[in-house]
């Protein structure tokens, strides 16, 4: 595990990642709270593409979670078995949508607390809702989020929970809202598992990943 990196090579870092892409956006398909929610849920141990392959025809059909219960649990897995765990998940879903009508009006709760409290709903799927929805500066912290943030030296920890508070703690003010997407899609494509593409990486030079590719 890399040492923490110092404040100015931080700020040097997360300044090409704006320069490099100002607005970063999530790749779920999604349009309105509501199904956002849902499609985090469904991404647990699936991939983004999978998921909005699997959801577009839904979200087609399904806006609000009145609407997924007037579907019902049968017809949701329909459309979404193509997704690991898709029972499982399928049951969660109909569950966080009747309690979302019942208790909220049918609207997403904008708390972390609120939204953890939610079946199938954990503190990354509520972190995703809370950055990508409402512009809190939430970290969501997944494998690649993880992998990045300890190679690099900009958020070290042994633990999600652990990198999730590193990331809040030294990334700097400005930066903050969009760390979670500059990261992820950072690990996602350029810092990968297993050879990351160190050639191509536009902080190269300011990251103490020791084991650089050429």
């Amino acid at each position: 595990m890399s040492k923490q990196l110092p404040y100015a090579t931080m700020c040097a870092i997360f300044e090409r990642f704006r320069e490099s892409e100002p607005e970063p956006r999530g790749e779920l398909e999604h349009t309105n709270a509501y199904t956002l929610l849902v499609a985090v849920a469904l991404s647990a141990q699936a991939t983004d593409k999978g998921v909005n392959r699997a959801t577009r025809e839904l979200f087609a059909r399904v806006s609000t979670p009145q609407e997924m219960l007037d579907l019902g649990e049968e017809a949701l897995i329909g459309h979404i078995r193509t997704i690991g765990l898709y029972r499982n998940k399928a049951k969660n879903v109909m569950k966080l949508s009747r309690i979302l009508v019942e208790d909220y009006d049918g609207e997403v709760p904008g708390s972390r607390a609120a939204l953890e409290s939610l079946p199938g709903v954990g503190r990354k799927t509520a972190n995703v809702v809370l950055n990508m929805w409402w512009g809190m500066p939430a970290q969501a912290v997944d494998t690649h989020i993880f992998r990045v943030a300890n190679r690099t030296g900009i958020a070290p920890g042994r633990d999600v929970v652990a990198v999730e508070r590193a990331i809040e703690d030294n990334v700097p003010a400005e930066f903050a809202r969009h760390a979670h997407h500059w990261l992820i899609l950072h690990g996602r494509y350029i810092c990968v598992a297993r050879k990351p593409k160190c050639g191509a990486c536009l902080i190269r030079d300011l990251c103490s990943y020791e084991e650089k590719t050429l």
